[in-house]
Order: C-alpha cells, then sequence, then structure tokens
C-alpha cells in the first residue's frame, strides 16, 4: 500500500519490521514474500540490481519448495523482471541473478534487512580488506549458511581449523556473529 502510494521510506520501514518478525518466527514463506516486496522496493527507487538478487533468491526459494505462483502473478513478475533486465543489460542482469540463487534464505534476509535500513551506509570494518583469499573464502560459505562442520568437509579442513580461521576473521573485522559476517560477505560482493 505504501509503495503504491509512493511512500517508499514507510515500505521500507514495514519490510524491515516485516522481515524481522519472519526471521525471528521462522516463517519461511512469509520471510519469502517479504524478500519478493523488498525486490519491488527495490525497482520502484531505481536499484534494478538489487531487485533482480532477491527476485532470484525467492525462486531458488520456490523451487527448493516447489512452490508456484498463480498466473496472474507470473505474469506480473516477467514484466518486472523484463523491465530490469532491460535496464542493466544482459551482464549485469545475470550476474545479479547469479547471486541472488547462490543466497541461502537467511543470506538473502540480511541482504534485504541492509537494503531497508534507513541509516547511513556502515563503514567497513578496519581490516575488512586484509582478509587471505582463504578467509574470503570462509566468509563467503558463512554467507551461504552454512555451518562449520559443513564447511570442514568441503574445504577438507577440520572444524577446529574453521574456528581457528572464523577467529582471525572476527580479530580482523571485529564482527562477531554470523549474520555480520553475512554483511560483510554481500557488502563487499563475496555472495
Amino acid at each position: 500500500m505504501n509503495l503504491r502510494a509512493g511512500r517508499t521510506g514507510d515500505a521500507a520501514a514495514h519490510l524491515r519490521e516485516g522481515l524481522r518478525l519472519a526471521a525471528r518466527t521462522g516463517s519461511w514463506l512469509d520471510l519469502r514474500t517479504g524478500l519478493s516486496q523488498c525486490g519491488e522496493l527495490c525497482a520502484a527507487t531505481g536499484r534494478a540490481a538489487e531487485a533482480l538478487t532477491l527476485w532470484a533468491a525467492c525462486a531458488a526459494a520456490d523451487r527448493h519448495w516447489g512452490l508456484t505462483d498463480p498466473p496472474w502473478f507470473e505474469l506480473r513478475r516477467e514484466e518486472q523482471l523484463r523491465q530490469a533486465r532491460q535496464v542493466l543489460g544482459p551482464g549485469r542482469a545475470r550476474a545479479a541473478e547469479d547471486r541472488g540463487t547462490a543466497m541461502s534464505l537467511a543470506t538473502a534476509a540480511e541482504y534485504a534487512l541492509m537494503l531497508t535500513d534507513p541509516g547511513p551506509p556502515q563503514p567497513a570494518a578496519p581490516g575488512s580488506r586484509q582478509l587471505s583469499a582463504r578467509e574470503r573464502e570462509l566468509v563467503t560459505l558463512v554467507a551461504q549458511g552454512r555451518t562449520n562442520a559443513q564447511i570442514a568437509a568441503q574445504l577438507y579442513i577440520s572444524v577446529r581449523t574453521v574456528s581457528s580461521h572464523l577467529d582471525r576473521i572476527r580479530d580482523k573485522t571485529g564482527y562477531r556473529r554470523r549474520a555480520d559476517l553475512t554483511r560483510l560477505a554481500l557488502s563487499e560482493d563475496l555472495v
């Protein structure tokens, strides 16, 4: 309602509140709906790449759960996708969609919360650019929602080594929570 009336600030605040509530209660369907609406907000405010990223994350979640939208909604979304792709061009559009497809639902939710944050952009933490290639790889895997055990298995290292790497990353960046590391990955285009 706020978005249609041109009140994008109010729409962003309501979306942010809804996304937080959906994440807190574990309501994945509400979270998915919030992500889709956040994509619409981004499209309406000239952020086509962010819109495509969020819609691709929604589409990936839909495929995972076997969900389909009603035909009228699919037609509307196809038009929105066409417009966003036209604004960006094929290469940038594909990159935005690939980014969204690779996101877990939790990562997409963090991304949407970041996009709806009314405050000024947070400055990069001291030392965030000083991460090694391996540390950036771990931050990326954390942002994709992997557990320490899953990261260890994927990288053929021990869980203790993963913990050591994450401790060093936290010392370098100042970020303590996995959600903060996810935001770091998103802000530096690691995901």
